[in-house]
Formats: C-alpha cells, structure tokens, sequence
C-alpha cells in the first residue's frame, strides 16, 4: 500500500465520521469558515516542521510509496493527517456540545438543577 493509499482511507474515515456527527449534532455545527482557517495553519506548519524533521534526518521516507510531490521536503501525503484532524475534532466537538445541550435542556424541562 502507497502512502497516497493510506491517506486516502484515512481521510476518508474523517470525512464520513465528520458528516455523521454533523448530522447527530443538528443545527449545531462546526463552523466551516474556522475549519478552513485551521487547515490553513495547519498546512503551513506541516510544511514547515515536516521539512525541519526531514531535513535533520529524524524521519524519512521510501521514495518507491510516495507521489513524488512535496512542499518543501514534506511529501503530499503528510499533509492528510492534518486535514483530517481539522475536518474531524471541531465536527466531535460540535456533536459533544450538542448532546450536552439537549442533556442540559431536559434537565431544566424536568426541573433538576444544572
């Protein structure tokens, strides 16, 4: 399996994880402005670490599993991890909330304190 390959499942799971708790969360979601902020930054200090990583000999890569596209030194296939991380854990975080809130909701309907 390439490391392209990897990735691809990888993200994949995030996205339809993501989606699903987008959905069990209702009208509360992430915000999707603040999602692309995140993978921005995210990008940028993967690119950045990744090459000093790279660079410094802590880590490296078989080119036979790789596409041959980097930023920097960091290959493509780095950068997936971040996106799945910045796609998935605000979508968690939102669906949490959301269940805290109709927790919290029918807990003051029943007239038990909060």
């Amino acid at each position: 399996m390439t490391y392209i390959e990897l990735s691809a499942w990888f993200v994949g799971a995030a996205v339809v994880a993501a989606v699903v708790l987008s959905v069990v969360s209702g009208r509360h979601r992430a915000h999707v402005g603040a999602m692309a902020v995140t993978i921005v930054v995210l990008f940028i200090l993967t690119a950045v670490f990744d090459t000093v990583m790279i660079a410094t000999g802590l880590f490296h890569y078989s080119a036979d599993h790789l596409l041959g596209i980097h930023i920097g030194l960091a290959p493509l296939e780095d950068f997936a991890y971040p996106l799945a991380g910045a796609v998935l854990l605000p979508t968690l975080w939102a669906a949490l909330h959301a269940r805290r809130r109709v927790r919290d909701d029918s807990s003051a309907v029943d007239g038990e304190p909060s």
